[in-house]
């Protein structure tokens, strides 16, 4: 997909900006990020396919505190697709800035996986978690509580804590309510097959889909597959997966403000995530060089 941030940004890489009376704090953040982000996509490995320009002066809006309250970040994408790994590499690294400079309550995760209904009575009686994923489709929208997930977020966008469930990954189908106290914090982020599609999309400030390609995508899924037990069913559940994800998942990237590429090492997001904190550093924590 052709990135939408023109290139041409390279032009003014090379400048040291700075920002007075005449040239506000906003603006100073976003030719920043303009060369931030510019910079990254021009290198030879880009976390990004794609990026709206609109986001730039949005995150830049929030750096700037134009916007006060806390922002929600909704990643979405594919089973094996990354998504997980590239939220907690987020969350990781953001964690680390904030103990460096005392910053209280600086992001909440919020698992989509955890809003599966609970099924538990279904797995005891189909014998095993394999056997119940043969005539239980996981795959769709319909098997999480989406509203609710939304109704949290919502929640703790507005200044409340709230308690989260959590779901059992590793093959009962129990989903234990109100286990998980969340705290509001400056960046409320979430992650999940459905996290993009209609019910709770329009929770989320910024919106990314994270791409992989089928044979990667497809690798990870058997590993997986292996880890959880599914055994012969994997085959089933694999196919179902992916024709459930050109109907439900696939087109929620046209949603997504930035879609970053699910196969590029690990190291370079959380890299690009610390130009980000770099930045916030220098205008927040340090005295502003005037011009």
């Amino acid at each position: 997909m052709q990135n939408t941030i023109s290139k041409t940004y390279n032009d003014t890489n090379k400048k040291v900006y700075r920002y007075s009376e005449n040239n506000s704090l906003l603006d100073y953040i976003e030719r920043r990020l303009r060369n931030i982000f510019s910079e990254e996509i021009s290198s030879s490995n880009s976390i990004f396919i794609h990026v709206k320009p609109s986001v730039i002066h949005k995150i830049a809006l929030f750096m700037s505190n134009n916007i006060t309250r806390s922002c929600a970040v909704g990643i979405a994408g594919e089973t094996a697709s990354g998504k997980s790994t590239i939220a907690l590499d987020i969350i990781n690294t953001i964690e680390t800035f904030a103990q460096e400079y005392c910053i209280k309550n600086a992001i909440t995760r919020i698992n989509t996986d955890d809003y599966y209904y609970d099924r538990s009575d279904m797995v005891k009686k189909a014998g095993s978690f394999a056997e119940f994923a043969k005539h239980y489709d996981l795959d769709v929208p319909e098997a999480l509580e989406l509203e609710l997930m939304k109704k949290h977020i919502k929640s703790l966008l507005f200044g409340n804590t709230v308690y989260l469930p959590e779901y059992d990954m590793s093959g009962t189908a129990i989903r234990r309510d109100n286990v998980k106290l969340a705290t509001p914090s400056k960046i409320i982020i979430s992650e999940g097959l459905f996290t993009l599609t209609d019910k709770v999309v329009d929770a989320f400030d910024f919106k990314i889909y994270v791409d992989v390609s089928a044979s990667t995508q497809k690798e990870r899924f058997y590993k997986r597959a292996q880890e959880r037990g599914l055994g012969d069913s994997a085959d089933e559940v694999y196919e179902n997966a992916s024709n459930k994800a050109k109907t439900h998942i696939h087109p929620t990237a046209e949603k997504a403000d930035i879609i970053l590429s699910g196969e590029v090492d690990r190291e370079s997001y959380r890299q690009f995530i610390n130009k980000l904190l770099g930045l916030i550093k220098e205008v927040h924590f340090k005295t502003p060089v005037l011009s």
